[in-house]
C-alpha cells in the first residue's frame, strides 16, 4: 500500500523495540476490562467452579490483534508452545489453557453486549484526561472489508413495473400518494432519507444499523464500478491526535453519508468535553442534513462539493464566491462569527476597471452561511484556509491503511454480523490503546532527556 510509505502516523517501532512483557503491559495498561469481565464471569456461587482465567483471555484477544495472529486456533497453539508468551499475557503457569470452544463461547457472550463499546470509551476518556486528545478537526471516511462467507448471486436484473402508465386521476393520485407515504414511513431507519436522522437519539441510530454482509459498490482508479460482498467500517478520526474518536460498523451497501450523523452525534454526546471546530469529509458526504448536524454542534463543515447535475450558479463562481460584472471572483476576506457572515472584497482585477467606482461593482460583499450551509462554508470554499483544512482529511485514510496493514482489519472470519462487529471493535481498541501507549512512552522519553 503506497499510503503506508508516507510519514508515519505514530512510531510503531517504539513499541516493537520493547520486550514483549513491557510491550503488552504498555498497551494493556490503557484498557479497563471490567465491563467485559462483568459479562463473561460467573454471576452465582452455585454450579461448577470457574476454572478459566477470563481476564487473561480478554487481554489475549487484544494481544492477538497487535501481534497479528489471524486465527484463535493459532493463538491456542502459541499458548501451548510458548510459556513466556503465556505468562506475558497474564496467565499463571498453573492456569488452564483455554480451548477454541471456550474462546468461541466468550466471543458470543461479549458480542451480545455493549461492554466493548464502554471499554473503548473509557480508553478515549483516559487519553483525553492525559492531554493526548485535543483535536479541533475531525476527519470522517469509510473503508470496505470483504466477508469470508460465500457471496450470494448479485441481482443484476430489476423487475419491470407492470402498472399502467400515464397521468393518474385525482382520486387515484391521492390514494397513490397516501400509499407511498405509508410505505416510506414503514421503512427501516437507514433506508429513509438522511434528514430523518437529525432528530433521532444516538442510541436508536446505533441500534438500527444493519450489520449483515451485503453487496457494495465502489469506483476504482479508472472510474469503473467494482462490486464486493461484505461490510463497511466508518471512522471519525482526530486529524491531529490520530485517535479513532468514533466508529460505526455496517453492511457493505450502506451509503457513506448515512453514517456521518451517528458518528458526529457520538462525538458530541460521548466525548462532550472535546470541542470540534471543523468536520472534514469527501464529496460522498455532501448532503444538506450533514451540514446541519455539524452546524448544530457549533462547528463548520469542510466537505468537498458534489455538483449532482445542478445548474451553474448565476453571479457566482464554482466556489460560490460572488462575481463582478466582468465575472471576476470576489476574494474571501474573513468570517464574522457573531453574525455568521462571510466577507468578500473586490477582485484585484477590478483595480483599473472603469466600473470600480460605479454602483454596479460594489467594494464589499457579505453572505450569511445560514442562507445555504452547503454552499457557504466558513472558511469559504476555494480559500487557502479551506484547502488546508480539507487536507487534514487524509488522516482518516491513513488510519484505515494502518488498521488493514497492522491490526488485522481485513481478516474477519466470523459468519455473523455481531461477531464481525466484535472483531472490528477489538481492532479499534487495540489501535487506540497502542497509540496511547506510544504517547505515554514519548512523554517518558522527553522527561528522561
Amino acid at each position: 500500500m503506497p499510503i503506508i510509505r508516507q510519514e508515519s502516523l505514530f512510531d510503531m517501532q517504539v513499541l516493537y523495540d520493547l520486550e514483549p512483557t513491557h510491550r503488552f503491559n504498555s498497551i494493556l495498561s490503557g484498557i479497563d476490562i471490567h465491563p467485559i469481565l462483568n459479562v463473561v464471569t460467573k454471576k452465582s456461587r452455585f454450579g461448577p467452579p470457574q476454572t478459566l482465567n477470563y481476564a487473561a483471555m480478554i487481554y489475549l484477544l487484544i494481544v492477538r490483534i497487535t501481534e497479528r495472529i489471524p486465527f484463535i486456533k493459532d493463538l491456542v497453539k502459541r499458548l501451548e508452545s510458548d510459556l513466556r508468551f503465556k505468562v506475558d499475557c497474564g496467565f499463571l503457569v498453573s492456569d488452564e489453557i483455554p480451548s477454541e470452544a471456550s474462546y468461541s463461547r466468550m466471543i458470543t457472550w461479549v458480542s451480545e453486549s455493549d461492554a466493548l463499546e464502554i471499554v473503548q470509551e473509557c480508553t478515549l476518556l483516559m487519553a483525553m484526561s492525559e492531554g493526548f486528545i485535543s483535536d479541533e478537526i475531525v476527519a470522517i471516511d469509510a473503508t470496505h472489508v470483504e466477508a469470508r462467507d460465500c457471496a450470494p448471486q448479485k441481482k443484476e436484473a430489476v423487475e419491470k413495473e407492470t402498472k399502467k402508465r400515464g397521468r393518474k386521476k385525482k382520486e387515484e393520485r391521492e390514494q397513490w400518494l397516501a400509499e407511498k407515504a405509508e410505505e416510506e414511513a414503514s421503512l427501516p431507519l437507514y433506508e429513509k432519507k438522511i434528514a430523518d436522522q437529525l432528530d433521532i437519539l444516538l442510541s436508536e441510530l446505533r441500534a438500527s444499523v444493519p450489520i449483515h454482509p451485503e453487496w457494495g459498490v465502489k469506483k476504482n482508479s479508472e472510474g469503473k464500478n467494482v462490486f464486493w460482498f461484505g461490510f463497511k467500517i466508518h471512522l471519525a478520526v482526530g486529524a491531529e491526535s490520530q485517535y479513532i474518536l468514533q466508529s460505526l460498523f455496517s453492511s457493505g451497501n450502506l451509503n457513506d453519508g448515512k453514517a456521518a450523523i451517528p458518528l458526529l452525534k457520538g462525538i458530541q454526546e460521548r466525548l462532550a468535553s472535546l470541542k470540534i471546530a471543523y468536520a472534514t469529509m469527501d464529496a460522498g458526504y455532501d448532503y444538506a442534513p450533514i451540514y446541519e448536524q455539524v452546524y448544530r454542534m457549533g462547528a463548520q463543515s469542510v466537505i468537498a462539493y458534489n455538483k449532482k447535475n445542478e445548474p451553474e450558479p448565476i453571479g457566482f463562481d464554482r466556489h460560490f464566491a460572488p462575481t463582478c460584472v466582468c465575472e471576476h471572483s470576489y476574494r474571501y476576506d474573513s468570517f464574522d462569527k457573531k453574525h455568521e457572515t462571510l466577507k468578500y472584497t473586490r477582485p484585484s482585477e477590478c483595480a483599473d476597471c472603469p466600473l470600480a467606482h460605479d454602483s454596479l461593482c460594489q467594494k464589499v460583499y457579505k453572505k450569511k452561511i445560514t442562507d445555504d450551509l452547503r454552499k457557504y462554508t466558513a472558511p469559504a470554499r476555494g480559500s487557502l484556509k479551506w484547502k488546508q483544512l480539507y487536507k487534514a482529511r487524509s488522516a482518516v485514510e491513513r488510519v484505515n491503511a494502518y488498521l488493514k496493514g497492522y491490526f488485522l482489519l481485513n481478516q474477519i472470519y466470523h459468519r455473523t454480523g455481531k461477531k464481525a462487529k466484535l472483531h472490528v471493535d477489538l481492532v479499534q481498541l487495540a489501535y487506540n490503546a497502542s497509540k496511547l501507549a506510544i504517547d505515554r512512552l514519548k512523554v517518558l522519553q522527553t522527561i528522561a532527556a
